[in-house]
C-alpha cells in the first residue's frame, strides 16, 4: 500500500471508531454485552489476558502483552497481574495504590508505558469498546444516568452491576437546564427534554496524548506545585456569566485525576510529592472519589499507579505521618532482570530502536556485556562451591553439574535482595553505543564492549572505588566466560572442515555404545575379530560435557532411545542430532585437532593448505554463525592468541 492508501485505512479505521447514540441504544449495547460497562481494573486485566498465557517449559508463566517489552521479569508481573485479577473481582485490593519499587533503569516506567499504551490500542478494538456521556469532561459511565432505586433490580434482573453517581457537569445538565438553548446535548432544531434515555452518549477512545482515559502526574517544586494539576481548578474567566463558584460550568474538570476517570493515571515517583497531594490520593483510593473545593466528593474509577527506588520507599516507611497511605498501597518489587538470555533481549530491543544500521555486532557481544550486568546483580551463596557465574548459569536455566532447580530456588529463597543492586540496562547500552560510534568502526565485538565498559567505569562519578574494584573483577570475569566461548565458536567451525573425521568419530562412538547397552561385542571393521566396546573412547567423548561415571549408562541408553524413535520416523540420525552428543563430539575432535586449529590460527605465513583452512572457517562463520568478513577475522586471530598461550 501506498502513502495514501494507507491515509483513506487510517480514516476509515477512524469513521469506524465514532459512535453516538442516545443513553436507550447503549443500554441495548450493554445488554447484548454487559463487558461494555466493566470498571477500570476489570478492562486492564480483560487487556492483559485476552492477549494470552503461555506456560513455559521451566514452571514460569509469560504474559504474551508484556512479552514484546519487558524480559525477565516474570515475578512481578505475575504478581501485577493477580493485583488486576482481584481487583477485576471488585474486591477491596482495587482500592489500593499499585507501587512498582525497584532500582534506576529496572524496567518499572517500561512497564507502566505498556499498560498506558496497551489501553490506548485496546479501547480501539470491539473487546475494549468504552463508552461515556458526550460532552463529559470526566468521560462518565452512561449507566450512572440511572437512578439509585433502580439499580438492583437491573442487578437481578440481568446481571448488571452500577457502581457510582453523575458528576457535577452531568448532573447539571441532566437536571437544572434541560430546556437551554446551548445545552450541549441539544441536537439541532431540538432542545434536550431532561429524559435520562435521550441523553446522548458516543464511543470514547483512550489517549494521553488528548488526556482521555490516561492521565500523568509529574512531581515538581512541592512549593509552587498546584493540587489543580490533580483535581482540576476553577474557570474565574466563567464565574461572571454563571454567577457562583459552585456551579460546574465554572468548574474545570482538568487535572489529572478527573481526565483519568475510567482509565489509569501514573503517579510518578509518588513518594517524592507534598504530603498535600497524597491525602487526595488517600481518598481516592478509599472513597473512589474526588473532593474538589465547591462541589461534593465527585466518584472516579481509575487505576493508580506509581513507581519508585528503593531508597525513597525505605524512607517514606520509616515516616510514621504516613501510615495511612502505607496500608493503602500494594508493593510490587521490580528488581534487574537475572537471566543473561533476557538481557540480551532488552539490548536488542534498544538497540532496535537507535538509528544505527551500518555497524555490524559480532555474536557473543551482546552476551558478553549480559554476562558482565548480571554478575554485577549477582548475591554471593553460602552454598558450598556455588560461584557467581555458576549461579548465572542456573538462573539462566543453563545445565551445570552437580545441580537441579530445586538448587535454584533454593539459591532464590537465600537471596531477598538480589537483583536490587548492581549495574542497569542503561548504563550498558550506554556504553555499546559508545563503542558503536567511535570513528571509522564498521564492527564491534565483546572485547570493544567489555573494553567501553571498563572505561565506563572511570567516568562514573557515584561508584565507590572498592565498588569499582569489585565490577572490575567482574569484566575480567565475563573475559574469561568470553574466551572460552570463543575457542567453542572456532572449534565448531573447524569442525566442518574436518567433517569427515567427526562423522567418523561419531559412527565408532555409537556401535560401541550399542554393544555396551545391548551387552555384545563390537565388530572390528578389518580383522573381523569380536571386541570388548572401547570405554575409554566412550569415555573421552563423554567427558567433554561433564557426563559424570555414575550417569553414563543413562546418557548412552537416551541416545539408543533417540535414535530408535528417529529411525521410526524414518529420519537419519547423525551427531548433530543430539545436541549434547554434537556437543562432545566437535570437543573431542577439537582437542585432538588443537595443535593444528592453534598452528593455523596463530601463524602470520600460512602455507597455501593452512590458507585454504582459514578462508573455510571464516566463511563458515559468515554464511552459518552470524559473523561479518570483519569479526570472523578478529575471531581467529583472538583465538590463535589464546591457544599460542
Amino acid at each position: 500500500m501506498d502513502l495514501l492508501e494507507r491515509l483513506e485505512a487510517f480514516r476509515a479505521e477512524e469513521a469506524r471508531l465514532h459512535w453516538e447514540g442516545t443513553f436507550a441504544d447503549y443500554f441495548e449495547l450493554v445488554l447484548a454485552n454487559p463487558q461494555i460497562a466493566q470498571l477500570a481494573h476489570a478492562r486492564i486485566y480483560n487487556m492483559i489476558m485476552d492477549a494470552g498465557v503461555e506456560q513455559l517449559p521451566d514452571g514460569r508463566v509469560r504474559y504474551r502483552f508484556f512479552a514484546d517489552e519487558i524480559f525477565g521479569l516474570e515475578k512481578p508481573l505475575e504478581q501485577i497481574v493477580e493485583y488486576f485479577r482481584s481487583a477485576a473481582q471488585r474486591l477491596e485490593v482495587r482500592k489500593r495504590i499499585l507501587l512498582l519499587m525497584g532500582p534506576v533503569g529496572g524496567g518499572k516506567s517500561t512497564i507502566v508505558a505498556k499498560l498506558k499504551r496497551g489501553l490506548e490500542q485496546y479501547t480501539r478494538t470491539d473487546r475494549g469498546a468504552v463508552y461515556a456521556i458526550k460532552g463529559c469532561p470526566m468521560h462518565e459511565e452512561p449507566l450512572h444516568l440511572i437512578p439509585e432505586p433502580l439499580r438492583d433490580e437491573l442487578f437481578r434482573e440481568h446481571g448488571i452491576y452500577i457502581e457510582g453517581e453523575l458528576c457535577p457537569w452531568c448532573r447539571y445538565y441532566l437536571e437544572e437546564a434541560p430546556r437551554d438553548e446551548q445545552h450541549p446535548w441539544s441536537r439541532p432544531g431540538q432542545l434536550f427534554s431532561g429524559r435520562h434515555e435521550d441523553v446522548p452518549v458516543v464511543r470514547i477512545v483512550f489517549s494521553e496524548k488528548h488526556r482521555v482515559g490516561i492521565g500523568t502526574f509529574t512531581p515538581s517544586d512541592p512549593k509552587s506545585q498546584d493540587i489543580a494539576e490533580l483535581v482540576g481548578s476553577i474557570d474565574l474567566s466563567t464565574i461572571g456569566e454563571v454567577g457562583a463558584e459552585s456551579d460546574p460550568r465554572a468548574y474545570r474538570f482538568d487535572g489529572e485525576l478527573n481526565i483519568a476517570n475510567r482509565g489509569l493515571v501514573e503517579f510518578i515517583e509518588m513518594l517524592k510529592v507534598d504530603e498535600r497531594f497524597l491525602y487526595v490520593l488517600l481518598t481516592l483510593t478509599q472513597e473512589q472519589s474526588i473532593k474538589t473545593g465547591r462541589f461534593p466528593m465527585i466518584y472516579a474509577d481509575e487505576v493508580v499507579i506509581s513507581h519508585t527506588n528503593e531508597h525513597e520507599y525505605n524512607a517514606f516507611v520509616g515516616n510514621k505521618r504516613s501510615e495511612a497511605l502505607q496500608d493503602r498501597i500494594i508493593l510490587v518489587k521490580v528488581p534487574y532482570n537475572l537471566r543473561v538470555s533476557d538481557e540480551v533481549k532488552i539490548y536488542q530491543k534498544l538497540l532496535k530502536q537507535s538509528g544505527i544500521r551500518d555497524v555490524h555486532i559480532a555474536p557473543g557481544t551482546l552476551e558478553t556485556a549480559a554476562t558482565f550486568a548480571v554478575l554485577s546483580r549477582l548475591e554471593e551463596s553460602r552454598k558450598a562451591g556455588m560461584t557467581l557465574m555458576k549461579k548465572l548459569k542456573l538462573y539462566d536455566g543453563q545445565v551445570v553439574e552437580g545441580y537441579t532447580p530445586q538448587d535454584v530456588k533454593e539459591l532464590q529463597e537465600e537471596a531477598t535482595r538480589e537483583g536490587m543492586d548492581g549495574v542497569s540496562p542503561r548504563y550498558v547500552i550506554n556504553r555499546i553505543s559508545a563503542a558503536i560510534v567511535r570513528e571509522g568502526t564498521r564492527c564491534i565485538n565483546a572485547i570493544d564492549v567489555l573494553r567501553s565498559l571498563r572505561d565506563g567505569l572511570e567516568q562514573h562519578t557515584s561508584i565507590t572505588p572498592k565498588e569499582r574494584e569489585r565490577l572490575l573483577n567482574l569484566i575480567a570475569e565475563a573475559r574469561k566466560e568470553y574466551d572460552e566461548w570463543a575457542k567453542r565458536e572456532v572449534q565448531r567451525a573447524f569442525v566442518y572442515s574436518f567433517e569427515e573425521q567427526a562423522r567418523t568419530l561419531f559412527n565408532n562412538y555409537l556401535d560401541n555404545v550399542e554393544a555396551y547397552v545391548n551387552r555384545t561385542k563390537v565388530i572390528d571393521p578389518i580383522t573381523e575379530e569380536e571386541l570388548e566396546p572401547d570405554e575409554r573412547l566412550m569415555r573421552s567423548i563423554e567427558e567433554q560435557i561433564g557426563i559424570p561415571e555414575s550417569q553414563k549408562r543413562q546418557f548412552r541408553e537416551e541416545l539408543l532411545i533417540k535414535m530408535s524413535a528417529m529411525a521410526r520416523r524414518g529420519q537419519p540420525f547423525d551427531y548433530t542430532s543430539h545436541d549434547r552428543l554434537r556437543e562432545a563430539i566437535e570437543r573431542k575432535l577439537f582437542a585432538d585437532l588443537r595443535d593444528v586449529v592453534k598452528i593455523t590460527t596463530s601463524t602470520k605465513t600460512p602455507d597455501p593448505d593452512q590458507l585454504r583452512r582459514m578462508n573455510e572457517v571464516v566463511d563458515r562463520l559468515v554464511q552459518h554463525h552470524g559473523y561479518c568478513p570483519v569479526c570472523a577475522n578478529e575471531l581467529l586471530k583472538y583465538v590463535g592468541a589464546l591457544l599460542s598461550r
